[in-house]
């Protein structure tokens, strides 16, 4: 089986999940035998790409020269877009290859692939759900949509998007939908040279809307004033911006709230040294900050809601997503009990067993066989 793997979501993500999802998938299918793996790549500033295996040498120097000319800023002069573009376009219409497998929801590829079988990955239902948080974004609804009608197969990273899938648009066929869990890349360093407090909890990535941040640090301000020892560490997710920093000057927090950058090799040590991680989101498609977390030893409380118990199972602390109180009542009762901390590391331990790349790799795999087989009959 040849299959071309779609470049989009490395032309427009430097990092984060999504690329994250196809470099481990594919770097585990690559070795597989009777496989190949083409991907019409060439320049990427994705870092999860170009330490991949999938990284060939010919992007390597395309890489260097695309550097090079920005230097010198020759690179609008010689139109590299154009040329990136051309060339995705001639190895679609070539179509020497059994497969497509598409990043993310920029339909433009149909017009190129013609009978060729598609796999389409469905992340999360988040733009169709919470719309109030994407007025900007319209075009995604639509073409995910309509890539979810025309895809020969569709994955989707858990049971519960599955379901919303369905929910929202019931004239989907089901039997075309497999479910495929992500898995874990992080590799947890505990000897690096990180300075944090002794006495913190966790909050990871992007703050913005439905990530619900401003509902966390409402709901453990009081705990944050009763315990000058205490504080909530932001790692990741940019600069606090203006309205963020009022309202934790509004608490009279700016010394207990923190937010850091980290490097990849360090985030394990946040995870590890943390009384616990708090993933407040008001949906996630998966999450793999939990299984990040649980990874490290790090209990985890969250909402009891979208994939979350999937994910995280037994080994979760559940709060009530409406119910500010709750969410600290939780958070105190772990900080307070050193005995149900290290119950609840345990189970996350032995959780997080449930999921690897490797497995993913394999079921995507038989997915596209799938599509594969139907596309022949």
């Amino acid at each position: 089986m040849k299959i071309l793997l779609d470049p989009q979501i490395y032309n427009s993500q430097r990092f984060g999940g999504i690329s994250r999802y196809y470099t481990e998938v594919f770097s585990v299918l690559v070795n597989r035998k009777n496989l190949s793996i083409v991907v019409p790549l060439n320049n990427s500033t994705n870092i999860y790409f170009n330490e991949s295996i999938l990284f060939s040498n010919r992007q390597k120097i395309y890489f260097l020269l695309t550097k090079t000319l920005n230097k010198l800023r020759l690179s609008k002069k010689i139109k590299l877009e154009h040329y990136k573009n051309k060339y995705l376009a001639f190895i679609l219409n070539k179509q020497e290859y059994d497969l497509f497998v598409p990043t993310y929801y920029d339909a433009y590829f149909l017009k190129n692939i013609g009978a060729k079988p598609f796999v389409l990955t469905v992340y999360d239902m988040i733009h169709e759900l919470f719309p109030e948080y994407f007025i900007d974004d319209k075009m995604v609804v639509k073409n995910k949509l309509l890539l979810m009608e025309k895809a020969t197969r569709i994955i989707a990273v858990s049971e519960n998007t599955k379901k919303d899938i369905l929910k929202i648009y019931p004239h989907i066929d089901k039997s075309k939908i497999d479910v495929v869990y992500h898995g874990c890349s992080l590799k947890p360093n505990y000897h690096v040279d990180v300075s944090l407090p002794k006495k913190y909890i966790l909050f990871v990535g992007n703050r913005d809307n439905y990530k619900n941040f401003r509902f966390l640090a409402e709901s453990i301000s009081e705990l944050l004033k009763n315990d000058k020892d205490l504080f909530l560490i932001c790692a990741g997710g940019g600069d606090f911006n203006s309205s963020e920093k009022e309202m934790i000057s509004k608490f009279g927090l700016e010394t207990q709230i923190i937010q850091k950058y980290f490097n990849e090799n360090e985030l394990g040590y946040f995870y590890n040294k943390a009384k616990c991680f708090i993933f407040p989101s008001l949906y996630e498609g998966f999450g793999i900050p939990v299984l990040e977390s649980m990874t490290c030893g790090c209990p985890v409380v969250l909402g009891k809601h979208s994939a979350f118990v999937e994910v995280a199972g037994e080994a979760g602390v559940y709060f009530d997503i409406n119910c500010a109180k709750d969410l600290k009542d939780k958070i105190q009762s772990i900080i307070q009990n050193e005995s149900l901390r290290n119950e609840i590391s345990l189970k996350g331990l032995e959780q997080v067993k449930k999921f690897s790349w490797e497995k993913a790799a394999t079921e995507c795999l038989q997915v596209y066989n799938k599509a594969l087989a139907i596309n022949k009959v």
